[in-house]
């Protein structure tokens, strides 16, 4: 063993050559990387989606998620593939599409209709985005970016037995409908006009109200006109969609009042999916382009 004396004159020697060899592998990391270490200048701008669109002043999205309310029970818009929980339908592709165009992953949270503005309101989540109607009603409460147009279709049994034709005609009879909606708002204003009122009969999702005039305790269903379209076709025969669709109303993508930044990139991330294509694809996907905007 040396003596310690000698082993600290050998370690000084060691340690110059040590730096030494240090520093030429940081010189050769630099000739690697061209010579230059990045600095704040030359990397890229912070927040700015492949879209162009800039989210870094966006707080709802700054944990890299857009997190959507949804009630995931009202086919084609939005619906669980069966026999999962994967998520599917017209609203859930554009969702997807936009949060896309904005660089950040999406996450549903399944929400009841009838509660789903107040709990967007306490932040259960950063935009519904759920087959809803723009009204003035509920633009007093949240703001909307509009992304299709909507119209509302009346779902009788097969040969419509009481011949139905429009709102009028549901005048004495017996309509099931799902809380929540504009169909019930419809409905109790068509009621101010009815010399023998409509008896609305509500139900927490729009299949249960189907599934209420399949087994006869309802003359009618008063839905979306889509969602009307596809619960008669999916019926085996025994439903039908009268035609026309009733006051086509455009949907909007709700956000909380003060969600200003948000509101702002969702109406860019709209129009950047309509400039590529991307829009019109999904469309045409669900059969369902007479609902673009125009």
């Amino acid at each position: 063993m040396l003596p310690r004396s000698l082993s600290r004159y050998f370690l000084m020697l060691a340690i110059p050559a040590l730096v030494a060899v240090l520093a030429f592998a940081a010189c050769d990391d630099d000739e690697d990387d061209g010579g230059v270490t990045p600095g704040a200048d030359e990397t890229p701008v912070a927040g700015v989606t492949p879209a162009g669109i800039d989210i870094s002043g966006v707080p709802e999205l700054e944990d890299g998620v857009l997190n959507v309310g949804s009630d995931i029970a009202y086919a084609p818009f939005e619906f669980y593939q069966e026999g999962t929980e994967i998520e599917d339908g017209l609203d859930i592709d554009l969702a997807e599409a936009i949060a896309d165009a904005l660089g950040v992953d999406i996450e549903f949270l399944n929400t009841g209709f009838d509660g789903i503005i107040p709990a967007l309101q306490t932040e259960d989540f950063d935009v519904i985005v759920s087959a809803m109607t723009i009204t003035d009603e509920r633009s007093e409460l949240i703001d909307f970016v509009a992304y299709i147009t909507v119209g509302t279709g009346i779902v009788v049994p097969a040969g419509n037995p009481n011949n139905i034709q429009g709102l009028d005609d549901l005048c004495g009879l017996t309509v099931a409908v799902q809380v929540g909606t504009i169909q019930v708002d419809m409905l109790n204003e068509q009621n101010d006009k009815c010399a023998e009122p409509i008896d609305v009969v509500t139900f927490d999702t729009n299949p249960l109200a189907v599934e209420d005039l399949r087994t006869g305790g309802a003359d009618a269903n008063f839905s979306d006109f889509p969602v009307a379209a596809e619960d008669a076709a999916q019926s085996g025969g025994d439903l039908e969609v009268v035609d026309p669709q009733v006051a086509p109303e455009p949907y909007g993508i709700g956000l909380r009042k003060e969600s200003t930044e948000l509101n702002d990139v969702i109406a860019d991330a709209i129009q950047a999916i309509r400039d590529s294509g991307k829009y019109d694809q999904i469309l045409a996907e669900w059969e369902l382009e007479a609902v673009a905007l125009r």
